[in-house]
């Protein structure tokens, strides 16, 4: 059986090794559309993954500003005009500029909104509306959205709403058979996370392969017998 995966954010971090894994180690996935804004990370990570194609997996890249809701619902249309059916969705992009309550700009805040929030709702609802059958949705929120955390309230905010939203794509989506599961990752050494904590030492906290190793688990058989609205992963 031959199953497509979507990830967004897959130019780097948790993104980007959750496509690796699953080049390397699915034999169903057979399509891959990576989702990221155009960087020369973006332009490295796609020419790093094709040396490692071996399978000869088909390696979508689409460019794509997920702050901009009406690109994303164009973008939809063009994904299940060239992929067809999506099993696998990944939510994994994310954005935040974190300062104290005083200093934070709205549009930083609807920004923050619009590509934590608003983005992975938008990709599943429109998706849905295209006809598209769900395996296995993952949105990836963060232990930030269970407990806030100063300095990091429109963060925190959006985090928050992808675990509230989650627990309700997971009712309303299981009478079609998707299992709908929100990752809140702890510590994790991304980018965001420099942008987060700059002073902390990467080389003590979770590696983003970590959190892709358990992505890529919960796609597998046993998957299945996670029952879990929030899986919250960190050391």
């Amino acid at each position: 059986m031959s199953k497509t995966l979507m990830v967004t954010g897959a130019s780097k971090g948790i993104g980007l090794e959750t496509v690796r894994r699953f080049l390397q180690n699915d034999a169903e996935v057979t399509t891959i559309v990576l989702v990221a804004r155009e960087s020369e990370d973006y332009t490295q990570a796609l020419a790093e993954l094709e040396e490692i194609n071996e399978r000869g997996v088909t390696l979508a890249p689409y460019f794509a500003d997920l702050a901009d809701r009406g690109g994303v619902i164009r973008l939809c249309a063009e994904i299940v005009k060239a992929h067809g059916n999506v099993d696998i969705l990944v939510n994994n992009a994310g954005y935040t500029k974190p300062v104290p309550l005083q200093q934070v700009d709205f549009a930083d805040f609807e920004r923050t909104i619009a590509v934590n929030l608003y983005a992975p709702f938008t990709f599943v609802q429109e998706l849905l509306h295209h006809g598209n059958k769900f395996e296995l949705i993952v949105n990836i929120a963060s232990t930030a959205g269970i407990n806030g955390r100063s300095g990091w309230l429109t963060y925190s905010a959006s985090k928050a709403a992808v675990i509230n939203m989650s627990e309700v794509m997971r009712e309303e989506l299981a009478i079609y058979g998707t299992r709908v599961v929100c990752i809140s990752p702890g510590r994790t050494a991304t980018a965001l996370r420099r942008v987060l904590a700059p002073d902390e030492d990467p080389s003590t906290i979770m590696q983003p392969q970590d959190v892709a190793e358990v992505i890529e688990m919960l796609a597998s058989p046993v998957g299945r017998f996670v029952d879990s609205a929030n899986l919250v992963v960190r050391q």
